[in-house]
């Protein structure tokens, strides 16, 4: 009886005929004639309620539904969830279906409502976008279903506490991945770098094509096979490349939902997946203003997995990171000349000048590239028009926040440092584009 009473909801349908059925009584009080009709229909409003319920309660299967959820979700892409819903009522119901979502998304209204022909099922597909790492769970499902006379509905609850975990962005670095594989980087926007010169890696001896290079000509094997022959060469492999990511307080502001420690999470993901796939080493080093955490570089395919679990569980608070330390720590565990991908966030040149002396013994033993991003909020005030002294004043700092980004590229250049100052959707593409063209002109 308590089960029953825990499933069986009231319809609007039901109080609309229930007032309409005391609306006739009150009419009755003065009409005695409308009295009795009101009597009557009370009567045919309980049998038509209690045939209602009998409907919904009949003994047998009644409704079976699944929430189908992925192993893990994608950080900051669109995820595919959905949900099959098959019932055995032998007539035509209807139903809503309310799924709770883990409290990360802030969405309490999220339901379905449709009909089903007797004995049928179907799919309902929807898609959910994290913008956090960690552990999501998933409330019920619940499922309430009416019958043609839509008087109550009842409900079925499925699939209570499904937990699945955020990791960062794997939709992107597969996307990147079988682009790199089928050579189509290009169509993603990655540049198609020319080669200046040779790299030191000699890969075979091919007939020359119209194109090539007539300096890779070999006149040896051109005059023992009867046919212009040429020398190939091949990206030098098993370089070393390092994404370091700065985890402290100029990682934490937001951009669409994701903090930019997130973006520089996920362009590390895909940088190190293009990486093994160009036969390089890839590894991970995370700092902050107590200590570093490495992943040392390695080249098998598995390797992969072994950053993405040290990506999964990298946090930033609100302490300034300790540049220092980054430097004797790599000085400690890094022997071979790498590239090194450093993700942080500069805003002003002060701040950026108090960490060169740093960055240039950085970049005395290895490869450097200071990664850092464009402000896009202010995009919008430095191609508007200011109509009063307030907004001329804000225009004046966005443009000087604007030059001083510049001028940090600048400097570090001029210093020898490799930079990207990126737009944060952009991340990804242009730290690949980076890695491909200095690859391509042998600097690793």
């Amino acid at each position: 009886m308590v089960h029953f009473i825990k499933n069986i909801y009231l319809t609007n349908r039901f109080f609309i005929s229930l007032a309409s059925v005391c609306v006739f009584f009150v009419l009755g009080y003065f009409y005695p004639v409308i009295g009795a009709i009101a009597e009557i229909l009370l009567l045919a409003l309980s049998v038509c309620l209690v045939t209602d319920a009998l409907l919904l309660f009949y003994p047998g299967p009644g409704v079976d539904a699944t929430r189908n959820l992925p192993k893990r979700l994608s950080n900051g892409d669109p995820n595919a969830i959905s949900i099959n819903l098959q019932h055995y009522y032998p007539f035509e119901v209807g139903f809503t279906i309310i799924d709770e979502l883990p409290f990360q998304f802030q969405k309490r209204d999220h339901n379905f409502n449709d009909s089903l022909a007797p004995k049928k099922q179907t799919k309902i597909s929807y898609k959910l976008t994290p913008t956090q790492r960690g552990s999501y769970t998933f409330g019920a499902l619940n499922i309430y279903i009416t019958s043609p006379l839509e008087l109550i509905e009842r409900r079925y609850r499925f699939d209570e506490e499904q937990e699945v975990p955020v990791y960062p962005s794997f939709i992107q670095m597969r996307q990147f991945e079988l682009y790199a594989i089928s050579d189509r980087l290009q169509d993603v926007g990655i540049k198609k770098i020319r080669r200046i010169g040779h790299t030191m890696e000699f890969d075979q001896i091919r007939e020359y094509v119209r194109g090539d290079d007539v300096r890779s000509i070999n006149w040896k094997a051109t005059a023992r096979a009867g046919d212009l022959m040429v020398n190939q060469y091949r990206d030098e492999r098993s370089q070393q490349v390092y994404s370091v990511i700065d985890t402290g307080r100029v990682m934490k502001m937001p951009f669409d939902g994701l903090q930019l420690l997130d973006y520089a999470i996920n362009s590390s993901l895909a940088i190190s997946n293009i990486a093994l796939t160009k036969h390089d080493k890839a590894g991970l080093i995370t700092f902050g203003d107590k200590g570093c955490n490495i992943v040392p570089a390695q080249k098998k395919r598995a390797h992969l997995q072994k950053i993405q679990k040290a990506l999964y569980n990298v946090d930033t608070d609100f302490k300034e990171s300790d540049f220092n330390r980054l430097l004797t720590f790599m000085h400690n565990r890094i022997s071979q000349r790498s590239l090194i991908l450093l993700y942080t966030n500069f805003q002003t040149i002060e701040s950026m000048k108090r960490k060169l002396p740093v960055l240039q013994q950085l970049a005395s033993k290895h490869l450097l590239v200071n990664i850092f991003f464009i402000n896009t909020e202010l995009d919008d005030l430095l191609q508007s028009t200011p109509k009063s002294e307030e907004e001329i004043y804000i225009k004046t700092v966005a443009e000087k926040f604007n030059y001083e980004k510049k001028s940090i590229v600048k400097m570090l250049n001029q210093r020898g440092i490799q930079t990207i100052l990126s737009r944060p959707q952009d991340l990804s593409i242009n730290t690949i584009n980076k890695y491909l063209e200095l690859k391509a002109r042998g600097f690793i």
